[in-house]
């Protein structure tokens, strides 16, 4: 996602000189290694956890699942070229056009299918929190097979057809990768991929937004409203009706004085008193939540920079963005595949205690 014709370096002078790109070539290369690191192993320990511990089988670590695997694919197949251009230095790719175009498409594809499966997981929040019955009978394990065979269909129609385009995935020295090439609007059409990434982040964020103000309304509980059964002859109808016209026939009322005038209260029952339990899965789905929402908010926050960058290219035929901004708003991006499983384990308190005591565990 550059323009490596209309793109010029402005970093500072001391990077110009042989030390000074070697301190930076091995910055570059420890930060990324870093990356590289720690998300292979976060993502590979979560997917394990959630493979193996059954309590975790449910839909939203379904498709933490498929989110921590597409994370640790990414770093797998795509930083260790960058790591490889970083050392080489090349200002061509040296492995050839096929291989870069491959690494290219890999990055579009996981770029898109991160964005695409937070906004399901967004819409499927809003759901296990305002229809919850409906989300605990519908939302099943084939369900989110289902929907993560959609993300992933979705990503590969936005990464596929720059394929067959010329030019479009190539390599940019600037940022030392394979990626879509972003030119002027009237060179190019890659206006309408960066516009859909844009659309596809704002709807997760105002699916989320909709859910905050849902809580807010609902924040508080109703106080009770007593309803009068109506009765003619003690058998007892309408909305407070509770079967007490048994109870009263039982009891020997009808056959002697009038009794006081009754009020319809429904009885406790079972389903009732298993409220404190749809209480305690509510204030799990809402952890939960939370944790997604700030797996979407730091993808936003680290993706943000080169999205500029990528418009500023688009829309301003001779911009020019120094190189440093250029290469931390790439290494942001490199970092969000490496901060998700982080974020999990700060704020789900399920997964921490899997961690801790994996035979163990009990659903909170």
């Amino acid at each position: 996602m550059a323009n490596a014709s209309e793109l010029s370096s402005s970093s500072s002078p001391h990077l110009s000189s042989p030390g000074g790109l070697l301190s930076a070539s091995g910055l570059k290369l420890a930060t990324l290694g870093l990356i590289l690191c720690v998300s292979l192993a976060g993502n590979v320990l979560f997917a394990w956890l959630i493979l193996k511990d059954r309590h975790l089988h449910r839909a939203p670590y379904f498709l933490l699942l498929d989110l921590c695997l597409a994370d640790a694919l990414r770093s797998l197949a795509c930083f260790p070229f960058v790591m490889l251009s970083v050392r080489s230095g090349a200002a061509a790719w040296p492995h050839g056009p096929l291989s870069c175009k491959v690494l290219a498409f890999l990055a579009v594809l996981f770029c898109f299918h991160a964005a695409f499966l937070l906004f399901c997981v967004g819409v499927t929040r809003y759901m296990a929190i305002a229809h919850h019955r409906f989300y605990a009978k519908r939302m099943t394990g084939w369900t989110c097979l289902a929907m993560v065979c959609m993300v992933w269909t979705l990503a590969l129609a936005m990464a596929f057809p720059p394929v067959f385009d010329v030019g479009t995935y190539k390599f940019i020295r600037e940022e030392e990768q394979c990626i879509f090439e972003h030119r002027y609007v009237k060179a190019n059409d890659t206006l309408g991929f960066m516009l859909m990434l844009a659309a596809v982040i704002a709807a997760t964020h105002l699916v989320y937004v909709k859910l905050l103000f849902f809580i807010h309304r609902h924040r508080k509980m109703k106080p009770a409203q007593l309803v009068p059964a109506i009765s003619q002859n003690w058998t007892f109808h309408g909305p407070g009706a509770t079967g007490q016209a048994a109870a009263n026939w039982t009891a020997g009322f009808g056959r002697g004085p009038t009794p006081p005038t009754l009020v319809g209260i429904r009885q406790a029952t079972h389903s009732q008193i298993k409220r404190l339990l749809v209480l305690e899965e509510f204030k799990m789905e809402k952890r939960i939540c939370k944790m997604f929402y700030m797996i979407t908010l730091l993808f936003l926050l680290l993706w943000s920079p080169y999205i500029v960058a990528c418009y500023l290219r688009v829309f301003i035929k001779a911009s020019t963005i120094p190189q440093v901004y250029l290469t931390a708003s790439v290494w942001m991006t490199f970092a969000q595949a490496g901060v998700n499983p982080i974020l999990c384990f700060i704020f789900n308190k399920e997964l921490r205690v899997c961690f801790r005591e994996p035979k163990n565990l009990t659903v909170l």
